[in-house]
């Protein structure tokens, strides 16, 4: 493993766990590998590390694919990989980038890696703006997460364009898949942690509320957590919106995050919550896996899932690696226990309102808020313009700015909320890259 010391150190991380030891092991021995484990454990640095070993210098062609389910998962593994600091470059394809752009960018320079969902990967298939006959390495991540957003035709097109590929790699967090044939994994090696104790500092609570609406008791709950980053998971886009609206009534700053939502106000949402500009996120089971979002401390189930799996992607959202973390239920007195629904302590809509000294209290401000740049990558800006300008321009020290993205079209920061305002009135005006621009706060209201 000694191999990867310089980007175990790039990414801040000591040391690999031991799944992520030996599926790199595995991986690297070549042919196809099987990699179930659960969400939270590190299975994207497990495929990426061996990855940049099988990549050669100066190929001139895509060497691996890496197929997703969804366009955030994307655009986190393309974070890690950039993160790593290789020498070789990926590229991103989904929806709700521009097509044509993509076609114009992979046929001028095929990159080392392709990241991207299977629909947009066909679209370039069909389009002839790439050649994966060459490629050698394959990535299903989330695969069953793919089966059940309907791709299986968009996967099978794909396989049949991969003639080359000898490594194949699928990831899961579940064991309740079934490999098709078309894959052509033959006799993979197959890795099994599903069943390993990653959720053993994980704290399951019920939390009984008197009326089938359960508002006010989760307003209760968030008081009890002391007002801890939470992630509150419902099953319908209009719960969320509901759910959201009500927070916000009672002075809750929180952001929703479904797939009703422009992938722009997604990304913003995150990034927030990521930022800490809000301590609560409401959303559907579109953020139970493949998102970016480390120390969540708190999930709350204001509806429960309709599948064992999904109920162990969300709480698999906390207690990841060697963190703890919190899982509480919300359960009215019509609602009916699952059997995958384990035993647990039980406490009372007024033992969640004042158990824990929060009783009558408002969340504290949110000590950071988000600032929008309207410049990109496509403006060749950089995280680093965004640092200098904030930091020369708008004087703050590395202390009062938070995290900083890049996306294609804009850019966001997060600022001390006591820096913000003065921070903004002395970059107006100002340009970055040479470009004048837009600079304002980011709203969780959208």
């Amino acid at each position: 493993m000694s191999q990867y010391n310089d980007i175990l150190q790039r990414l801040g991380i000591a040391s690999l766990n031991q799944m992520q030891q030996e599926a790199v092991k595995t991986i690297e021995a070549g042919g196809s590998t099987i990699l179930l484990s659960p969400t939270g454990t590190g299975k994207t640095l497990a495929y990426l590390l061996p990855l940049t070993t099988l990549l050669k210098a100066d190929a001139g062609h895509i060497q691996a694919v890496i197929i997703v389910p969804a366009r955030e998962l994307a655009l986190q593994i393309g974070s890690v990989f950039g993160k790593m600091g290789t020498a070789f470059r990926a590229f991103f394809c989904y929806g709700g980038h521009a097509v044509d752009t993509e076609q114009r960018s992979l046929t001028e320079a095929p990159p080392d890696v392709l990241i991207g969902t299977p629909g947009r990967i066909v679209d370039h298939i069909e389009s002839k703006s790439i050649d994966l006959g060459r490629t050698t390495t394959v990535v299903l991540d989330e695969f069953d997460k793919s089966l059940e957003f309907g791709f299986s035709q968009e996967m099978e097109r794909i396989s049949a364009a991969l003639t080359s590929a000898k490594c194949k790699i699928l990831t899961s967090a579940t064991e309740a898949v079934e490999i098709p044939a078309y894959l052509g994994l033959g006799k993979a090696q197959r890795l099994n942690h599903i069943n390993s104790d990653s959720n053993a500092q994980l704290t399951l609570t019920a939390v009984r509320s008197p009326q089938k609406d359960k508002l006010s008791t989760l307003l209760h709950l968030l008081r009890h957590t002391g007002w801890k980053q939470s992630i509150v998971f419902c099953n319908h886009r209009e719960s969320v919106d509901r759910i959201v609206q009500y927070l916000r009534q009672n002075d809750v700053t929180c952001a929703r995050f479904h797939g009703g939502m422009e992938q722009t106000e997604r990304e913003k949402a995150l990034f927030l919550f990521r930022g800490g500009a809000v301590s609560t996120i409401v959303s559907t089971d579109l953020a139970a896996r493949g998102l970016d979002i480390p120390e969540v401390e708190c999930i709350i189930h204001y509806h429960l899932p309709g599948k064992a799996e999904e109920f162990t992607h969300r709480n698999g959202r906390t207690a990841r690696m060697h963190s703890s973390g919190s899982a509480f239920v919300i359960l009215s007195d019509e609602d009916s226990r699952p059997d995958f629904l384990p035993q647990m302590e039980t406490i009372e809509e007024e033992g969640a309102q004042g158990t824990s000294g929060h009783e009558g209290s408002i969340p504290p401000p949110a000590a950071w808020i988000g600032v929008y740049i309207g410049k990109g990558k496509r403006d060749k800006v950089s995280r680093g313009d965004v640092v200098g300008l904030f930091c020369k321009k708008g004087e703050l020290t590395r202390e009062e700015l938070g995290p900083v993205e890049v996306k294609e079209r804009y850019a966001m920061a997060i600022v001390r909320t006591s820096k913000v305002r003065s921070a903004l009135k002395k970059i107006k005006g100002e340009k970055i890259k040479g470009m004048k621009t837009i600079f304002e706060e980011i709203s969780p209201d959208f």
